[in-house]
């Protein structure tokens, strides 16, 4: 969020449109659920969103004590302002853990990392006690932004008592194409995005530059009618 300004003089610079965004960490009561936020803003006179925000990036540091923590009993140190020192201006999460934890040798690379201990019902995982997915759509819309349930083939609770409880709380869209989503729980998340009127997005979840990622970068794509839909509904020009 930090960036936003600095993006979009960039992306003006270089002809590249920039859509604002966040990427929301809630908790259900089965399990933690990401709600995208696109075409949110955090300047004024919506302030107060950006308190809530860094409100936010107190928990995460939280949560992120947390995890060190229960990596130290298993032997392994980290020092948390080195964590932080990786983050630099970022929320910090379990990414730059990770990337710690290969700084370290513990690990070969990141998914490495997440797979033996930062991955949900792994050693050090730890929930965090953030925001529920309610407040969560609440705080995007708030923003000004629409509220997007990310790479829902990732959630380990019952999805369809979950897509019911975010479309009662205003869900507008799903994360149809990501990498996490087999073909054909893409077909179902089509079709409930079309029996429910919700905008489809996809993408390449690059949060860091590994390997994996830059293979996935710009490897999904959407129709130009699900483009015309997500345009007209953050309010883009058709350019």
């Amino acid at each position: 969020m930090a960036a936003h300004d600095e993006s979009i003089e960039a992306g003006l610079v270089h002809g590249v449109r920039i859509v604002p965004g966040i990427e929301v960490s809630a908790l259900s009561p089965q399990g933690e659920v990401h709600i995208l936020g696109y075409g949110v803003r955090i300047t004024s006179p919506i302030s107060a969103i950006a308190q809530q925000i860094a409100g936010l990036r107190e928990v995460r540091d939280g949560r992120a004590r947390k995890i060190i923590a229960k990596l130290a009993k298993s032997g392994i140190v980290l020092e948390f302002e080195r964590v932080r020192s990786i983050a630099g201006d970022a929320v910090l999460g379990r990414p730059h853990i990770a990337k710690a934890l290969v700084e370290m040798g513990v690990v070969r690379d990141t998914q490495q990392a997440f797979d033996r201990y930062l991955a949900e019902g792994k050693l050090a995982f730890s929930p965090h006690q953030g925001l529920t997915p309610a407040q969560a759509i609440q705080l995007i819309h708030n923003a000004g932004g629409i509220a997007v349930f990310a790479h829902p083939s990732l959630y380990v609770g019952n999805i369809a008592e979950l897509f019911g409880d975010l479309l009662v709380n205003g869900l507008d869209g799903i994360e149809v194409y990501h990498a996490s989503n087999p073909l054909e729980h893409r077909t179902s998340y089509l079709s409930w995005a079309v029996k429910h009127g919700l905008i489809v997005t996809g993408g390449s979840d690059f949060h860091r530059d590994t390997p994996e990622n830059r293979a996935l970068f710009c490897q999904f794509s959407l129709s130009t009618e699900q483009m015309a839909s997500f345009n007209s509904a953050l309010a883009i020009p058709q350019t």
